[in-house]
């Protein structure tokens, strides 16, 4: 865990399946840090290398990634495998977080912490063979998600209509969603009734995580809405009326107006809304990058 080189080694010990409950047990003994702890801890090891900081840093995240780990839990691999990936991703999260951004660690480090873990998996389904481009990835991480919503989980092939539907809400070709479809349904499922330890005792589905997200997590996410939000409005001010009223229309309602409408208000070609569109998002999203990195955001005391 050459990641985690800056933490102490305070982590609970994770071995054998067996051992999974007692870990997760003890990890809830770690407190949550309030923002302004975690601000200070972040700082702490990000101007001095406090190694002790690190570690609180990280400890207060484990459950989170336990939550995330259980996520992955129907590729049938050990959980307790999946867990130690992620909590490598935690690490690296840590390592580079920057406080001064105005997010919640939780927020920052969950991408890290999904991506080592969905990493692991893709180096251990062999069978798969994945992982050429961003399209079979989002196949293989979101197929089971979409036969849940479809109602699709028979044994066997998929209906037609369900490749179609899957195929194309994905940018896929149906024949990649038949073939991801067959070879995952090779690999099988872990049972939630599977004992945990070796005297029977304690099974899988009592360790299910609640579908409610932590704490932490909620509060973190709202707050990264919150600042995105605030950055976009601030960001808008970078253009005039014309492009704001074009980009708005085009892009940010529900009931997006078509070209057509739009040039005749402005009494232009199509092609030249479109133009105006696409340079008043890239006006936008500059203006966006400019602000997150000059912003410096301090929690409240």
């Amino acid at each position: 865990m050459a990641s985690g080189e800056n933490v102490p080694a305070t982590i609970p010990a994770l071995g054998t399946e067996q051992s999974l409950n007692r870990y997760l047990s003890e990890i809830k003994k770690f407190p949550l840090l309030t923002p302004q702890e975690e601000y200070m801890l972040a700082k702490r090891f990000q101007e001095h290398s406090d190694p002790e900081a690190a570690a609180r840093l990280v400890t207060s995240h484990l459950r989170l990634v336990a939550k995330i780990a259980m996520g992955y839990r129907g590729y049938g691999l050990p959980v307790s495998e999946l867990i130690s990936e992620g909590n490598i991703g935690l690490m690296q999260g840590v390592k580079k977080f920057e406080p001064d951004r105005g997010f919640r660690l939780a927020t920052y480090a969950m991408w890290w912490i999904k991506a080592s873990i969905q990493e692991f998996i893709l180096r251990s389904w062999s069978l798969v063979k994945i992982g050429t481009t961003a399209a079979q990835k989002k196949l293989f991480f979101n197929l089971r998600r979409m036969k849940s919503q479809i109602e699709a989980f028979e044994d066997g092939d998929l209906k037609p209509a369900d490749v179609t539907k899957i195929a194309t809400d994905l940018g896929v070709t149906e024949a990649e969603v038949i073939s991801m479809n067959r070879r995952m349904s090779m690999g099988g499922d872990t049972s939630l009734n599977v004992s945990m330890r070796e005297d029977g005792e304690g099974q899988w589905q009592d360790w299910l995580v609640d579908d409610e997200p932590l704490q932490d997590e909620r509060i973190a996410e709202a707050e990264e809405r919150d600042v995105r939000h605030g950055m976009m409005l601030e960001a808008m001010n970078a253009l005039n009326d014309r492009e704001k009223h074009i980009l708005v229309e085009r892009r940010l309602t529900e009931g997006p107006k078509t070209l057509e409408e739009l040039s005749q208000v402005y009494g232009v070609s199509r092609e030249r809304v479109r133009q105006i569109e696409v340079r008043a998002f890239d006006k936008l999203q500059k203006a966006m990058m400019r602000l997150a990195g000059d912003r410096r955001l301090l929690p409240q005391t």
